[in-house]
């Protein structure tokens, strides 16, 4: 249902859609903000020409008080699109949000032009108009911010998987070299990476190596401990190598009970073990 409002802005600008585009677009490509790097001259004006008759649309269907409302959900959809898009092209929050306050200059001057003599109605229009653009600017902030955060919780959780591989040494012997901080998100994936390899691999053996990791805590321990408890429900064994005399020390001093799992101080070690319980064959470049 179409609200009723005094405005003449969504008359004007359709009745002056061309000019109005076309001097929107001008303003963009030789603002300080522009990145024609990142967004090549004709997507920039597909972006312009849809979000133009997204804002009229919403205009006469809701008016300028809430762009929650149902009547600017087109206007809301290409917003977020945009944002989305540029954030991962590349552009900042500025550059981004500028989209849509490059649009108050021509939007005003077409309002001077229109309403020449009638400086109350122009300054009405004015206002409106740059509290509405206000709004959708910060709107594009908003949706900006969000997907940058989605991004960089994609990435973390692909650099996680990328930081807990696991490796086949030997058949039935698997490895699992652990480099930086074990925290509980990390353990998650460790855990689940570690299991599924052992159901595809029938794995009997897991080496978790953490010569990398550069300190071991009660919380560590008790991850590697979680880690350990899930291999053996799937029927394998562990073997925990890269252990430090500092880090021996430490887990000593905590108190962590680590009697049942076999440790060894090299990842060496623990392959020559786990060879021995697998009925394995020492490789002769290693024997030496």
């Amino acid at each position: 249902m179409k609200t009723e409002h005094p405005s003449r802005i969504p008359k004007l600008i359709e009745q002056h859609a061309d000019a109005l585009l076309t001097d929107w677009i001008a303003r963009q490509k030789s603002a300080a903000s522009a990145r024609p790097d990142l967004i090549g001259a004709a997507e920039l004006a597909d972006q312009s020409k849809r979000f133009l008759a997204a804002l009229r649309s919403g205009l006469t269907d809701a008016g300028f008080e809430d762009i929650d409302a149902a009547g600017w959900g087109e206007a809301r959809g290409l917003l977020r699109e945009l944002s989305r898009s540029r954030a991962t092209q590349g552009f900042t929050p500025r550059e981004t949000a500028s989209f849509i306050f490059s649009l108050k200059q021509p939007l005003f001057d077409l309002l001077r032009q229109q309403l020449t003599g009638k400086p109350q109605e122009i300054g009405d229009e004015i206002w409106r108009a740059s509290l509405l653009l206000d709004q959708l600017g910060l709107f594009t902030t908003e949706m900006y911010q969000q997907s940058r955060e989605e991004i960089i919780a994609r990435q973390q959780e692909e650099m996680l998987e990328l930081s807990t591989p696991v490796v086949r040494l030997w058949d039935r012997i698997l490895a699992l070299p652990l480099v930086g901080t074990l925290d509980s998100a990390r353990t998650q994936v460790v855990m689940e990476n570690l299991l599924e390899r052992i159901v595809e691999t029938g794995s009997e053996i897991a080496i978790i190596d953490i010569t990398g990791v550069p300190t071991v805590d009660t919380l560590v321990a008790q991850h590697l401990l979680k880690t350990i408890a899930a291999t053996r429900l799937m029927g394998a064994d562990c073997i925990i190598s890269g252990i430090r005399p500092q880090i021996a020390q430490t887990i000593v001093h905590l108190g962590v009970d680590l009697g049942a799992v076999i440790t060894k101080a090299t990842l060496a070690d623990a392959f020559a073990v786990a060879l021995k319980r697998t009925g394995g064959k020492m490789p002769e470049s290693i024997e030496r």
